[in-house]
């Protein structure tokens, strides 16, 4: 079904590569891209469990939109390991205004696909989504 502000459907394999993340926790991250053409949203790239924070932050485009989930590891004041699942909105300033429109007012009908999402952050530059933000936001 397309969303009726941006014309976005949403690719059966965006819900089930999120499904194998949260349940199964065979994915480190998922980087997500608007394909204009076919105006949907597709599965663009997939992080192994082994890989690291870096690996997920070097599969951004710096000058294009994307949306990614990523399942944050960290450990409690308490030493309980857990796990959080961001959604991240990137747009960095220099992409393409048509670009950052056709995003924004895609996401929140594609976060609504996504059920178990925990954290969202926007981020326009690398810094706005470190791992200092995402252990600040985790706690």
């Amino acid at each position: 079904m397309a969303n009726a502000a941006s014309g976005m459907a949403v690719h059966d394999d965006c819900k089930l590569r999120f499904m194998e993340l949260k349940a199964k926790r065979t994915h480190r991250f998922i980087v997500y891209k608007i394909e204009e053409k076919l105006k949907q949203v597709v599965v663009e790239k997939v992080g192994e469990p082994i890989q690291t924070y870096d690996d997920f932050a070097a599969s951004l485009p710096a000058d294009e939109c994307r949306y990614a989930i990523y399942d944050f590891d960290f450990v409690t004041a308490e030493n309980c390991q857990k796990s959080k699942i961001f959604f991240i909105a990137w747009c960095p300033d220099i992409a393409k205004v048509r670009s950052k429109m056709i995003y924004a007012s895609s996401k929140d009908r594609f976060k609504r696909e996504l059920d178990g999402i925990q954290i969202e952050l926007q981020a326009a530059d690398p810094t706005e989504m470190d791992l200092d933000v995402f252990r600040s936001r985790a706690n």
